[in-house]
């Protein structure tokens, strides 16, 4: 089922870069789409317009649309706060807040006015539940999430959005930062999740992205180059420079 249409989408910042150009893809709900190409191609800048955080970018000027459950996310009446807690993202590195691990994860809700105790304790055991990470902290809710490893702190920032209750969940580059134990937990993770979820990835490397993808979208200079089934497209690609940046010949 099509949870998010985007149609001649372009990007152009205030240097004059254009960072997309007319993009045209359709993500499924409740799979795991891979954004995957070389830096520039402007993966991150698509990922970061689906919950507009791109509205904080100097960005000169976008046209085309983009519908989450038919919805334009991109018109002028659209609620930002309202969609950044149905489109979650969570960032390449860990951005631990400086607070306890139960108030990272209930951050948001206590920001959006929760404020009853039963309510917010039953959101962060099953927001750090989600995040397969309740097991490893369970007993340490009051210590520093700066006392986390890397990779339970980019689990615990997971839950944090998780809490929110999001319907699509934004990941850029969420393992670059951490070892292959960490990562391999989080890719675990992720397969877990997407059958709650719609989950938009931009991976770490190619590797990963072939690992994780249901789908995948081959991105280059701005230029949406080539889509597919994840195992298909990386197996049997179409196109010349999807296949060359596959097997490592360039970026």
């Amino acid at each position: 089922m099509e949870k998010i249409r985007i149609e001649n989408l372009s990007i152009r910042y205030s240097d004059g870069n254009e960072s997309l150009r007319n993009i045209n893809l359709s993500l499924e709900a409740n799979k795991i789409s891979v954004l995957f190409g070389p830096s520039g191609g402007g993966k991150s800048t698509l990922l970061r317009t689906l919950n507009r955080l791109n509205d904080l970018a100097d960005v000169q000027k976008v046209s085309g649309t983009v519908t989450l459950n038919g919805e334009d996310i991109l018109s002028e009446t659209v609620n930002v706060t309202k969609l950044r807690r149905k489109v979650g993202m969570v960032f390449s590195r860990p951005v631990a807040l400086p607070l306890s691990i139960y108030d990272n994860v209930a951050y948001g809700l206590v920001m959006a006015g929760e404020k009853d105790r039963k309510v917010l304790d039953a959101a962060v055991e099953q927001a750090l539940t989600q995040a397969y990470v309740w097991d490893e902290v369970y007993d340490r809710l009051k210590d520093p999430a700066h006392a986390l490893s890397g990779g339970q702190q980019q689990r615990v920032c997971l839950a944090r959005v998780l809490a929110l209750e999001p319907e699509v969940i934004l990941l850029d580059e969420p393992t670059s930062a951490l070892d292959p134990v960490s990562t391999a937990k989080i890719e675990q993770t992720l397969q877990e999740l997407k059958k709650e979820f719609t989950i938009i990835l931009v991976p770490h490397n190619t590797q990963q992205a072939a690992r994780v993808a249901d789908f995948a979208a081959f991105f280059l200079q701005g230029e949406l180059i080539e889509t597919g089934e994840g195992e298909k497209l990386f197996a049997f690609p179409k196109d010349k420079r999807t296949e060359e940046y596959i097997e490592g010949r360039f970026g």
